[in-house]
């Protein structure tokens, strides 16, 4: 059998094809989008688009025709085709069931659940039936907004100004992709992106997602921010705890009953679907299915999300999806927006002979001028006829892209968007473009560039970067940026200037190089626990300066580079020459009496300041991601992640006697990090790791083995950090010591059955942070907490035991929800 994409091209060029087209309406006149039209004893085949309409070349002969669209009556025609076009519209009535006679058993139960228990023993066989295959898949996805609101974050929204439409109602988005979608079972997958288009992005890679939604699957997951548990199948082996069913009839459809079978939670703000799903009689297979998921079945982001899918045989006991149909529908931050992403499957092959190597590393592949086909290729080629809106979209945002690509357009977009916002000032950091050149500029935002401290006083630190992109291919990574930061202290009269240069680069994977050098002020535990506005806070309002820096002469090299199969490494060389710094002001907004401010040294842990040295490091780092997969495109690889936990080593050397360097000390650390998806169950994650000093001759505070503390009410980042704990008490230069980070993510499993909390989302999180050195330094918190509030926020009730310390307990306010990728 030809594939449908060949048929058509083949055909298309044919002076003997004739052409059918036509509307697919139900009985009331309105269209079915994306019924599917075949023809009777073949592989050929259709699909309308979202208006109904559709055509089908052919060659000229007799041929029936079969329309059918889920939850209505399939109806054939019969045709002659000659050279000439001809025109044959589909009326469908709404499927009409009958009530056969069924043994209705003690107790009344439902004849749906006898077919359901049917479906689920069936479901495995199902499922694993085809152990390989190869189709072609069409996708299309369009991306409409309803409405929009005037404001988000104070700032105007205005969604006309790329493509002239200012209006209300407009396409925001609308790609297209043909690929090759090949599969062996379990785990194996490979896509072949051949042609892909994005309205108004001439260079640009469209959506490719062909793989169906398969709910012969326990456990459907469609995106993990919509819901990182998944959600629960109709026929998963354990839905008759989570469903009720209703029997509503059965139709006929090629001589085979089909049993309309009605699916309904039994509890609201669990992950289910609702709507229906036909089960075929005797052989209990899916036909079709009519779902959604709301609100109510705790999903993120999106308000609503309907699925359609039908099925078709292929040979004797096979069959196979013919499409899939996803409508999503979201109102957020006053923007309303709905779309279709429409997937059309043909020229299924269930013997496919994959050579040994076809499946690698690489996941998703774009082909060389996959995204320079012609309009005529795709009207040769597209199986689905487009709206008149979307025909309309293309050339007015093909046209509108050629437009704006003139050095003069872009000059004057840069000079309208290149104002100074009082928001961007203040909060978000300002930007400023040079497109026509492929330059960029940024500055950090006043909330940043001043602080206070007690050695330094009010400071400001001015930060900028200068981007240049050193070619004009789309994303790429060939760039060079420059970073001057510029800071003064107003109390100690201190003024430090470095430089940043930084050169991006890697066809197939990412590499890096960076030189920076100057005097600047660091913490005595470089990894920077503690921000400069949560001490302006603890300083001027609670009188503990728990910031503690002292100032350098610097200079470093660092360089990375990616190797693929998952493997990155990190080279980084480090001179300081360091100077202690004493505090200058005991300036503050709010006293507290009984409490001093200390001294400008970890107190906690030594008995001086440091004195002034010099220190020359090396720091060498190996991670390595088994199983690593990529996304290639025809200039670049980029990392989509893997399912095996990720490795890191890294050993790092202070010399001695180099440049004048005081320190003498080799030390190592290994951690194994993962996020565990369980499912229904939630997602666990955490990192362990083990480390230690080889030998330590000479080891200055700053270069000890710090565990990232945390003594303020925003929380450290997570699985990295110590809520509760000192910043330095338990600082070590050890042979030894252990920490152990990890969080369950509950998702709904437990709030989504509490009245009240079920609706809003929020999900419970609790897990430990530890670490130990030896019986008289070690540590260890518990804590449990609620995120996804107002789906960006997360709050943790935390309670800490240590050697010599009294148990102590805190909350802990973080950024952690659906917004910000959960």
């Amino acid at each position: 059998m030809r594939t449908l994409l060949i048929v058509l091209v083949f055909i298309s060029s044919s002076c003997f094809a004739g052409k059918i087209s036509g509307t697919v309406t139900d009985q009331a006149g309105h269209p079915l989008g994306y019924a599917s039209i075949l023809v009777k004893g073949t592989g050929i085949g259709t699909t309308a688009n979202s208006a109904g309409n559709y055509f089908l070349e052919l060659e000229p002969g007799k041929y029936t025709l079969v329309c059918q669209y889920v939850g209505y009556e399939r109806v054939e025609k019969s045709i002659t085709l000659s050279q000439a076009n001809e025109t044959l519209n589909f009326t469908l009535a709404l499927q009409q069931t009958s009530m056969k006679e069924v043994v209705v058993k003690p107790g009344g139960e439902d004849p749906a659940y006898e077919i359901i228990r049917n479906a689920i023993k069936k479901r495995n066989y199902y499922l694993n039936q085809v152990p390989e295959f190869q189709c072609q898949v069409y996708t299309k996805g369009q991306l409409k907004l309803r409405g929009t609101g005037k404001k988000i974050f104070g700032q105007k929204i205005d969604l006309g100004d790329d493509d002239g439409d200012t209006s209300k109602a407009k396409m925001l988005y609308l790609t297209e992709s043909i690929a090759t979608y090949s599969v062996h079972k379990p785990g194996k997958v490979k896509i072949d992106v051949t042609s892909t288009k994005v309205s108004g992005e001439s260079d640009g890679f469209g959506l490719s997602h062909p793989q169906f939604i398969s709910f012969y699957e326990n456990n459907i997951n469609i995106a993990s921010n919509l819901n990182r548990r998944g959600f629960v199948s109709p026929i998963a082996d354990n839905a008759l705890n989570y469903y009720r069913f209703k029997y509503r009839g059965v139709f006929v459809e090629d001589g085979k009953e089909v049993n309309k079978i009605e699916v309904i939670p039994k509890r609201k703000y669990d992950p289910l679907f609702s709507g229906y799903i036909n089960i075929t009689e005797n052989d209990w297979r899916i036909h079709s299915v009519q779902l959604r998921l709301t609100k109510e079945s705790q999903i993120d982001l999106l308000d609503t999300l309907r699925i359609e899918q039908l099925y078709i045989p292929l040979e004797k006991d096979v069959w196979v999806i013919k499409s899939q149909v996803l409508y999503p529908a979201a109102k957020f931050f006053g923007i309303e927006a709905y779309g279709s992403f429409v997937n059309l499957y043909a020229d299924f092959d269930i013997h496919p002979v994959f050579s040994k190597k076809f499946f690698d590393n690489v996941y998703l592949t774009f082909t060389d001028s996959s995204n320079k086909r012609t309009n005529a290729f795709w009207d040769s080629i597209r199986p689905v006829p487009l709206q008149v809106e979307e025909q309309l979209d293309y050339i007015k945002k093909d046209s509108i892209e050629q437009a704006h690509n003139s050095a003069a357009y872009l000059d004057s977009m840069d000079k309208k968007a290149n104002k100074i916002s009082l928001p961007g000032f203040l909060l978000l950091g300002q930007s400023f473009n040079r497109r026509s050149h492929r330059e960029y500029y940024s500055i950090y935002p006043v909330m940043n560039a001043i602080s206070f401290n007690t050695v330094e006083g009010w400071v400001v630190n001015l930060e900028g970067t200068y981007t240049k992109r050193l070619d004009s291919i789309r994303d790429s990574r060939k760039a060079f940026l420059l970073s001057p930061t510029l800071r003064y202290g107003f109390s100690n009269h201190h003024l430090n200037g470095s430089l940043r240069a930084g050169y991006t680069f890697g066809k197939q994977y990412y590499s890096s190089f960076s030189l920076s050098g100057g005097r600047d002020v660091f913490q005595f535990n470089n990894t920077n626990p503690i921000t400069p506005l949560t001490n302006t806070y603890s300083t001027l309002f609670e009188k503990r300066n728990l910031m503690k820096i002292y100032e350098a002469w610097f200079a470093r090299a660092g360089y990375t580079q990616g190797l693929g199969d998952g493997l990155t490494v990190l080279a980084v060389l480090e001179y300081q020459d360091r100077l202690p710094l004493e505090n200058t002001t005991d300036f503050k907004i709010r006293d507290v009496s009984r409490r001093q401010f200390t001294p400008n040294y970890p107190v906690e842990r030594i008995g001086r300041n440091i004195t002034r040295h010099q220190a020359l490091v090396s720091s060498f780092t190996i991670t390595w991601q088994p199983g690593g997969r990529y996304i290639r495109f025809p200039d670049r690889k980029i990392s989509i992640g893997s399912k095996y936990p990720r490795l890191q080593l890294n050993y790092t050397k202070g010399y001695d006697q180099v440049l004048g360097s005081d320190v003498n000390y080799d030390k190592w650390r290994f951690s194994i990090s993962d996020n565990l998806n369980l499912k229904l169950a939630g997602k666990f994650r955490y990192r362990w790791s083990i480390g230690g000093f080889i030998h330590r001759s000479a080891v200055e505070f700053p270069d000890y083995q710090h565990f990232n503390g945390n003594q303020s009410v925003f929380a450290g980042a997570y699985v990295s950090s110590f809520q509760l704990a000192p910043y330095y008490l338990n600082s070590t230069a050890s042979t030894f010591y252990t920490t152990l980070n990890a969080e369950h993510h509950f998702g709904g499993l437990l709030t989504g059955k509490i009245p009240g909390i079920q609706k809003l989302n929020w999900y419970l999180v609790g897990g430990t942070n530890t670490f130990y050195v030896n019986p008289k330094n070690n540590y260890i918190e518990v804590f449990a907490g609620l995120e996804n509030i107002f789906r960006v926020l997360r709050v943790d009730f935390v309670q800490s035991f240590s050697t010599g310390r009294s148990p102590f307990s805190a909350i802990r306010l973080g950024f952690q929800g659906a917004i910000l990728g959960n």
